[in-house]
């Protein structure tokens, strides 16, 4: 299936809920959202204890049960307005921020508070057609916790959970502030995967050019290009998120963490770099397309001149013995003055053909040593 053939369905962030004037802080359910599933890894440095749920005893039971491990709260689904709401009651999270969490069409952003932090991203994963899955991804930041939300069921983690239960894994013993990083990393490592699918459909379309160009080219890439597009509106606040985390002065977000944390900063700047160099990949792929369309169209009216010139001579050829001016009047058969004595000429139209011919062989004759036909 082309690009041109498949509907722009998920490339568009959501747009803004809400009324003009409401209150800052007010919580409302994302049209469409899912309900809440809960997953709890409470770990320290030789032990890791999971549970599963739905609801808001899940997550304080076991906060009860392993008071001395630090907590990963994944929760995925956004369609419970009492389940966030009690988890900023009881964990003294401000309105504005459960209101950033449920109004998923943040830009990624660092905030900082008293007791915790608060971390925005976009996180962007596409299919094998290359179809954008735009959604937001937040996390709060504790003492001793960390609580993602993301809006789909989507497990886009799962190599951080492989090391997470992973006997005897470091990452156990550096604290919440390095699951935010891990969890942010990951964020960014979905941009590479997509942009990587992109590099590979923008080499095909380029093959697809040099050897059957039609104009499916100029919609499969400017189907990349809204793509890129909105890697690159996610990228570079992304960036900006990362430097903020580096200069924070946060104790959540520890020096050990901040080191992996420039990592992360490099890896954005290669992500806009990427998206740069793939616009501009896909502006030439536009420009040369247009250019063998011209090309080919001048080949075409090359053909249709040489056409039109070798006929023009012999179409005047044909006018000018189409008259039938007689050269005597048919009545008194005096001579006429100045008529067409070629008229009644035997063999005239043998004779005719025959230069019409020669006119005809001599252009040819001419446009070929002129080298036209060896262009076309």
């Amino acid at each position: 299936m082309n690009l041109a053939q498949r509907k722009r369905k998920s490339s568009k962030i959501n747009k803004r809920a809400g009324n003009v004037g409401d209150r800052p802080g007010l919580i409302r359910v994302p049209e469409g959202a899912l309900k809440p599933h809960i997953k709890i890894y409470s770990y320290k440095a030789q032990e890791l204890v999971t549970s599963i749920g739905e609801n808001i005893s899940t997550i304080f039971d076991q906060l009860n049960e392993c008071t001395d491990h630090t907590h990963w709260i994944k929760i995925n689904g956004l369609g419970d307005v009492k389940l966030i709401e009690e988890i900023g009651h009881r964990l003294n999270i401000s309105d504005l921020v459960l209101e950033d969490i449920m109004n998923t069409h943040q830009r990624p952003k660092f905030d900082e508070y008293d007791q915790y932090v608060f971390g925005t991203s976009r996180l962007i994963t596409t299919d094998e057609n290359c179809e954008l899955a735009n959604s937001q991804f937040s996390v709060i930041v504790r003492d001793n916790m960390v609580i993602s939300f993301e809006e789909t069921y989507e497990e886009n983690f799962e190599g951080l959970e492989k090391r997470l239960t992973a006997q005897k894994s470091p990452i156990r013993t550096l604290g919440p502030g390095f699951i935010c990083y891990a969890l942010f990393d990951t964020v960014i490592d979905w941009y590479f995967v997509a942009l990587n699918q992109i590099g590979d459909e923008l080499e095909a379309i380029e093959d697809r050019i040099y050897d059957k160009a039609d104009k499916t080219i100029m919609y499969d890439t400017q189907h990349l290009k809204r793509t890129l597009i909105v890697l690159r509106r996610a990228s570079w606040p992304e960036r900006d998120k990362i430097n903020d985390m580096i200069r924070t002065e946060s104790p959540l977000i520890t020096k050990e963490t901040k080191t992996y944390l420039r990592d992360a900063y490099d890896h954005c700047i290669q992500i806009i770099d990427l998206i740069e160099s793939y616009k501009e990949i896909s502006a030439s792929n536009i420009d040369l397309y247009l250019s063998m369309v011209s090309n080919r169209m001048n080949e075409i009216m090359k053909v249709l001149t040489i056409i039109s010139v070798i006929f023009i001579p012999l179409t005047f050829v044909a006018g000018v013995y189409g008259m039938n001016f007689a050269p005597t009047d048919p009545d008194t058969n005096h001579r006429l003055p100045a008529n067409m004595p070629e008229l009644y000429e035997p063999h005239g139209y043998l004779y005719c053909v025959g230069i019409m011919l020669v006119i005809g062989l001599l252009q040819v004759l001419f446009f070929w040593k002129k080298g036209w036909f060896n262009r076309l």
